[in-house]
C-alpha cells in the first residue's frame, strides 16, 4: 500500500486540544466577537464616526433572530450619547407646540425590527370627537441613536422608504394626514431628526436596493456579517466557547459545560465542513442550544448527543428507504470480491424539502473496446449529466493521453455509465473514480470492489478536494454495514479533504475497532496502486499498468488480432472482402 489509513483521531477536531482550553474558564469578553466578526465591528465603528453619511448596510440573513443579535452587538459596540428629549405641548385644542423635555436627558439607543409598517415607523396623528393627538412612531424613539431595518421590508414599501429617506436627509419627521385625501386641519411642527441608519439584508434585498439607489448604495459603509469563522488559535476558541455560553444565558439556559462544548464543535465542523472552522450564526446555535435543553434540561455532552440522534431519526426515513434500496438484491452494488471495469463511486443526494443531504453509492462501469480513440460518456450522451462532469470526462481523457505519449489517436473506445441511475448527475468528484475503471478496462486488471472512491483530478494526475465527503463515507459505510463488514472496506479519498471530516459515532468507532478504513491519496498514482494492487509506472513496463496498457495498444495496432487484446484492421478488411 503506498498511502496509510487515517486513524480515529483524525476524523473529528481535536479534543485533547480543545479540552484544557474549554476547561479553564470562559473569556470575560462582553460579546466574544473580538477575534470573530472584526469587520462588523470597525464597519460599527466607522458608522458612528462618519457624520457624512450616517447609513451602514449588512449582508445578514433576514431572521428575527440573527437582528436581534445584530442589535446587541451594535448597542454594545456604540459609546453611549446624551441625547435632549422632545415632546409636544399642547396650549389649547389642536394647537401644538415642539419643546424640549427639560432635565430629562436621556442615552441613545438601538431599536430595531425585521418588519415594520409606516404608522409604527412614523407614527400617526389619532383624531377623536374633533381632537387630533399625535401618536410617536419608532422613529421618534430611535432620534439621536440607531435604527435597524430590513432592506426587503423598505423595498416592499416604497413609499415608506422614500418618506424615510427625505426625513433622514433633511434631518426632521413631517406629519401627514392618515389619508391623503383629506389634509390635516391643524398644524404640528416638524419633530428633529438625526439618527444611524442600519440596514440589513440577504445579498438578492441588497443587489435590488443597489439597483434602486444605486448612489446611496455606493456612499453606504458596507459590510457583511460572517456565517462562519476560521478559528486556529487558542484565544480564538476561548472566544468562540464564551458566545456560546453567552448566547445560552440570553436564552436563559443552563451553563454549557465541557462535554457539551465539545460535542458541540463537531456539530459545527460538521455543518463547515472544516475542522477548524466554526458557525458563528445565533440562528445555527440557537437551535443547537434549544434541541439539547429539550433532550435533557442541560446543556451537557449526552444532552446534546440524545438531540442529534433524535433529530437524525426523525429526518431519516427517506434515506433510510433509498439505503436499504441500494443492498438489496436487485442491486448490483458490491463491497466485496474484485471486479474488472466496475467500481463504486460516491454522490451525494440533496433533495429539495428535505432538511438533510446524505451519501448514496453509485455503481461506475467502463467497458473498452477497438475504436476511435473516444471516450464516450454515455450519461453526458443521454442528456443526463451537467457541463461539469463532461469537463471531467475531458481531463481525464487529457492525462491519460499525455501519459500514453501516443503520437497517433488512441486505437481503443470506451463506454463509461453509471448504473441504475436514472437521475442527472454532475459534478467532477467521480472523476477519479472513473479514471481508475477506464485503466481497470484497458489493462483487463480487477479493482477492489471493497472500495469506494471519491477526488476530483487535474490534468497533471494530482488528487482535488471534493464537497459532501462526510455524508459520501458514511454512504457507503451502511451500505457495507448491511452487506457485512469485512474488515477490508474503506473509502479512498483526497488527502487535502481531511481537514473537512466531521464523522458520525458509527463511523468512528468502526475504524477504531479496524473495520472501516479511509486512505488519503494525492495523486492518481497512489490510488491506482491501492485499487489495482499494482504500480501506474516502473522502471519494468511489463510490472506497470502503463506498460500493460501501452503493450494492448502495441498488439492491437499489428495486422493480427492479438490474443485476449483488440482487435486490428486487418481483421474488419477481411471480413468486408468476404462479403
Amino acid at each position: 500500500m503506498t498511502s496509510s489509513t487515517l486513524s480515529w483521531q483524525e476524523l473529528i477536531p481535536d479534543a485533547r486540544r480543545l479540552a484544557p482550553l474549554f476547561s479553564q474558564g470562559l473569556s470575560s469578553s462582553a460579546s466574544g466577537l473580538e477575534s470573530l466578526q472584526p469587520r462588523l465591528l470597525n464597519a460599527i465603528d466607522q458608522l458612528d464616526l462618519n457624520p457624512v453619511t450616517p447609513l451602514l448596510l449588512i449582508k445578514l440573513e433576514e431572521h428575527p433572530t440573527n437582528v436581534k443579535a445584530l442589535a446587541q452587538i451594535v448597542e454594545q459596540r456604540l459609546p453611549r450619547k446624551t441625547v435632549d428629549q422632545w415632546g409636544y405641548h399642547s396650549p389649547a385644542a389642536n394647537q401644538f407646540q415642539l419643546e424640549k423635555v427639560p432635565g430629562h436627558p436621556t442615552q441613545s439607543a438601538v431599536y430595531y425590527a425585521d418588519w415594520i409598517e409606516s404608522d409604527q415607523l412614523f407614527g400617526y396623528l389619532c383624531e377623536q370627537q374633533g381632537l387630533w393627538t399625535p401618536e410617536l412612531g419608532l422613529l421618534h424613539k430611535a432620534n439621536g441613536g440607531t435604527l435597524i431595518l430590513s432592506v426587503h421590508c423598505l423595498l416592499s414599501q416604497p413609499l415608506m422608504w422614500l418618506r424615510l429617506k427625505k426625513f433622514i436627509s433633511e434631518q426632521r419627521i413631517a406629519w401627514y394626514a392618515p389619508d391623503p385625501r383629506r389634509p390635516i386641519p391643524i398644524h404640528i411642527p416638524d419633530y428633529p431628526l438625526s439618527i444611524n441608519l442600519i440596514l440589513v439584508g440577504s445579498r438578492e434585498s441588497l443587489a435590488e436596493f443597489s439597483d434602486s439607489e444605486p448612489e446611496l448604495h455606493a456612499n453606504a459603509v458596507y459590510t457583511e456579517i460572517e456565517e462562519t469563522a476560521e478559528i486556529t488559535t487558542d484565544q480564538q476558541l476561548v472566544d468562540w466557547a464564551s458566545w456560546v455560553a453567552l448566547q445560552a444565558q440570553a436564552l436563559a439556559l443552563p451553563e454549557p459545560d465541557v462535554g457539551f462544548l465539545l460535542r458541540l464543535t463537531r456539530e459545527a465542523s460538521r455543518y463547515t465542513n472544516e475542522q477548524q472552522r466554526f458557525p458563528i450564526n445565533p440562528t445555527w446555535l440557537h437551535k443547537q442550544l434549544g434541541a439539547a435543553y429539550a433532550a435533557g434540561q442541560s446543556l451537557t455532552e449526552s444532552s446534546l448527543s440524545d438531540a442529534l440522534a433524535q433529530q437524525k431519526w426523525r429526518e431519516s426515513y427517506l434515506p433510510e428507504t433509498l439505503q436499504r434500496d441500494l443492498a438489496a438484491p436487485h442491486s448490483l452494488l458490491e463491497t466485496d470480491g474484485e471486479r474488472i471495469g466496475q467500481i463504486n463511486g460516491l454522490s451525494v443526494l440533496d433533495l429539495p424539502g428535505h432538511p438533510r443531504p446524505w451519501g448514496e453509492p453509485a455503481r461506475i462501469s467502463c467497458l473498452a473496446h477497438y475504436g476511435d480513440g473516444e471516450i464516450n460518456d454515455v450519461e453526458r450522451k443521454a442528456e443526463l449529466s451537467g457541463n461539469i462532469h463532461a469537463k471531467g470526462m475531458m481531463i481525464i481523457e487529457a492525462w491519460l493521453m499525455a501519459e500514453l505519449e501516443l503520437e497517433q489517436q488512441l486505437p481503443f473506445s470506451a463506454s463509461m455509465v453509471f448504473e441504475q441511475s436514472y437521475a442527472e448527475v454532475d459534478g467532477d468528484s467521480a472523476s477519479l473514480a472513473e479514471l481508475a475503471v477506464l485503466i481497470s478496462a484497458l489493462s483487463l486488471k480487477p479493482l477492489q470492489q471493497s472500495f469506494a472512491v471519491t477526488g476530483s483530478v487535474d490534468q497533471f494526475g494530482n488528487v482535488q478536494p471534493v464537497g459532501g465527503l462526510n455524508e459520501k463515507i458514511e454512504g457507503f459505510f451502511h451500505l457495507c454495514s448491511q452487506q457485512g463488514l469485512t474488515g477490508k472496506q474503506g473509502v479512498i479519498l483526497p488527502e487535502r479533504n481531511c481537514c473537512h471530516l466531521s464523522l458520525s459515532d458509527e463511523v468512528i468507532e468502526a475504524v477504531k475497532n479496524q473495520q472501516f478504513h479511509l486512505w488519503p491519496v494525492s495523486s492518481v498514482d497512489q490510488a491506482l496502486q491501492l485499487l489495482l494492487s499494482l504500480p501506474w509506472v516502473t522502471e519494468n513496463d511489463d510490472e506497470s499498468l502503463l506498460g500493460i496498457i501501452q503493450q494492448r495498444i502495441d498488439e492491437a495496432q499489428q495486422p493480427v488480432k492479438a490474443p485476449g487484446g483488440f482487435f486490428s484492421p486487418s481483421r474488419w478488411l477481411n471480413w468486408l472482402k468476404r462479403d
